[in-house]
């Protein structure tokens, strides 16, 4: 998969990239773990066409990446860590013959060009990669950046409802709306050494209406309803 949007180039990710994959995860994230080569190895060896990276096309510098699987969402307990769907961030799980949920399992971008459209394109290469795969839906756990400003005031599920309504200007949880997800449920210690978010994340789903039956829906709790204005 190769594609091109205002200068940005995504395409599948590769060996030479893993060092600017392991640098960018030390930016974006704060705390352990991060990527590192046998990681990484072992998302390409399992599942390449699943594994992307964004690329400055006119300075050729690496800014974003994308990791994901294919799971039998029945298999996995709803509520469980990210570790948990990612077999500890080695996809071994992968399960293309019996999955039909394609699981994100990262999404990130170099916070000095952030809101430049990198995670715009990278998501969208998701969605042409679930199209032709005739997946039926993506779904991921959404760390709720921020809650840790609001986390004396506020359950972590009242806070994703303020979110949503615009009540309080999340970090990443709007723009994954923007994107056409939608949030299911708000669960614990999906991170749990996520500073940011407290370990809490957003169950989130995006569904691919060319193939989706009423049963690829998941069942969500009304209070997570989009605004009708949106």
């Amino acid at each position: 998969m190769t594609t091109s949007r205002d200068n940005i180039l995504v395409r599948q990710t590769r060996p030479d990239d893993f060092p600017a994959i392991i640098a960018l995860s030390k930016t974006v994230y704060s705390f352990p773990p991060h990527w590192n080569e046998r990681l990484l190895t072992s998302h390409l060896t399992i599942f390449p066409e699943g594994q992307l990276v964004a690329i400055d096309s006119r300075s050729g510098r690496l800014v974003g990446m994308a990791a994901s699987l294919i799971i039998r969402w029945n298999d996995y307990d709803f509520h469980g860590p990210w570790k948990y769907f990612t077999d500890e961030g080695m996809l071994t799980n992968h399960d293309p013959a019996r999955g039909r949920t394609l699981y994100g399992a990262e999404v990130m971008v170099s916070p000095k060009v952030q809101r430049s459209g990198i995670g715009s394109a990278l998501y969208a290469a998701r969605r042409r990669l679930v199209e032709d795969l005739a997946l039926p839906r993506i779904r991921a756990g959404a760390r709720l950046r921020g809650y840790s400003r609001y986390a004396d005031r506020m359950t972590a599920e009242d806070y994703a409802v303020q979110v949503i309504q615009g009540e309080i200007t999340g970090m990443t949880l709007p723009f994954q709306l923007k994107q056409g997800f939608r949030v299911l449920a708000v669960v614990p210690d999906y991170l749990p050494g996520d500073p940011e978010s407290l370990g809490y994340a957003a169950v989130i789903e995006w569904i691919n209406q060319q193939v989706a039956t009423p049963s690829d829906y998941g069942t969500y709790d009304p209070k997570f309803a989009l605004p009708e204005s949106r």
